[in-house]
């Protein structure tokens, strides 16, 4: 699968959402957009999301990504970022659909995300009619924003590439195994207590964890980062970032671990996501690897150290999801199933 993050001016996708300034705490109230008349004969009522909509919005997703979705864990962190706004769409009082809107770079760019339809609802235009609402309320209130980035995972037409300019493209490596055996893979590995040393006779380079300081060294005040990014860009869990201050204050807030391969001279770097809960069982994980550069030894290198310091704890199922050049995603599958011996 290949995931394609791409950019759009905001006349070209008028029937998708844009929103806030970045500093602007977003209020909660719908009162003063004047919703179009196509709009309220669908017969819908939007509403800003809240706390107390939680397990209505579970009960209506609880099928999405087969068990795997990440709204759960994330919808109350969502609901305090100042730079976000999640809207509702109900149908006689019912929550049938959601729709999520976050402002990044410096508040001329909306990424657009999270959408969820009720399954008795799909295919009847839900999920258009949100869209609209939604675009019409960025329209309203917040005129600054001047561009949609989003993320699609399906082929694109030609009609697609007179709206968007791509990014980047990458390939989507999805694992499955056991905390607990992975452990003791890496164990008979020899990597227990010193991942490095697996790869030692192909790199001589150890992976490097930065703390802040580095991260806003490496990734702004220098541009070391740009020949290793795919167009200067940190793209995040699906989401594009462009490399500003504003953005990096985005990221910091999140549980993530930063990785790159040499400070002095990056190769390759990596974002890792820390693991999270998904719906589809108790004892089931989920765990996000962006992996940029091209360096298949370095690669396998930080993500062998991504493993083994996040599934150190860990007891149960592990979903691992990592974003990679394409080029790098047949040697990868090989390497997972015939060295670490996880599933795909």
């Amino acid at each position: 699968m290949i995931l394609v993050s791409m950019f759009s001016s905001l006349d070209q996708l008028d029937n998708l959402l844009k929103t806030c300034c970045l500093k602007m705490k977003i209020d909660t109230s719908l009162t003063i957009l004047q919703v179009p008349e196509a709009l309220s004969q669908a017969g819908l009522q939007f509403s800003v999301a809240t706390e107390e909509d939680f397990d209505e919005i579970m009960a209506m997703s609880q099928d999405i990504y087969g068990g795997l979705d990440y709204l759960p864990t994330r919808y109350t962190s969502w609901l305090q970022e100042i730079n976000r706004i999640v809207i509702l769409a109900r149908k006689h009082g019912k929550v049938i659909a959601l729709e999520s809107v976050c402002v990044i770079d410096g508040g001329e760019t909306a990424l657009v995300e999270g959408l969820r339809v009720a399954p008795q609802e799909r295919g009847k235009g839900v999920a258009g009619v949100l869209l609209r609402f939604c675009s019409e309320l960025v329209k309203s209130r917040f005129p600054e924003v001047k561009v949609c980035r989003l993320t699609r995972d399906d082929q694109l037409g030609p009609k697609d590439f007179q709206k968007y300019r791509i990014i980047t493209k990458q390939g989507i490596l999805l694992v499955r195994f056991r905390a607990e055996d992975l452990k003791l893979r890496l164990s008979e590995l020899g990597q227990a207590d010193d991942i490095q040393s697996y790869l030692s006779t192909t790199s001589t380079n150890p992976t490097v964890r930065l703390d802040h300081t580095a991260i806003q060294r490496l990734y702004l005040t220098t541009d070391l980062m740009h020949g290793v990014l795919p167009n200067a860009t940190i793209i995040q869990d699906w989401q594009p970032f462009k490399l500003l201050p504003s953005n990096m204050s985005i990221l910091l807030k999140k549980e993530i671990d930063w990785m790159v391969d040499d400070e002095a001279n990056p190769t390759v770097g990596s974002l890792c996501t820390f693991p999270f809960h998904v719906p589809i069982g108790e004892d089931w994980y989920y765990l996000n690897i962006d992996m940029f550069g091209k360096d298949l030894n370095l690669v396998r290198q930080q993500f062998l150290s991504h493993l083994q310091r996040h599934t150190a704890t860990l007891k149960g199922h592990v979903m691992c999801q990592m974003f990679l050049d394409p080029a790098l995603w047949k040697p990868m599958a090989d390497f997972c199933l015939h060295s670490l011996h996880v599933e795909l």
